[in-house]
């Protein structure tokens, strides 16, 4: 069994602050982010495989966003993200990470 029946997908986005590296500028980007939830129950026609790797999985996020625009009009060029975690595991509870 694929490792996507597993989960409930979904995008979504966070503010994350980001400094050009041309115009050394801070803002807020919205980043796209791939939510995979865990399901409640595993899927119809599993195995004894399948049930350990269920059991093993958890809800985490994905960063689909490479690059960015710069939000300085005179600037406006675009750079790598760096230094955002591109996977974020999601908490037990179920909610989303806090930003720091």
């Amino acid at each position: 069994m694929d490792e996507r029946a597993f989960f409930n997908e979904s995008e979504t986005t966070r503010p994350t602050q980001l400094y050009c590296p041309s115009c050394r500028s801070a803002a807020s980007y919205d980043l796209r982010w791939l939510l995979r939830k865990r399901k409640d129950q595993l899927p119809r026609g599993a195995d004894e495989r399948d049930r350990a790797r269920f059991q093993k999985a958890q809800s985490y996020m994905v960063l689909l966003d490479d690059k960015v625009a710069c939000k300085n009009l005179r600037c406006r060029k675009r750079f790598d993200i760096s230094g955002v975690k591109t996977m974020a595991f999601l908490s037990t509870e179920g909610g989303l990470p806090k930003d720091d």
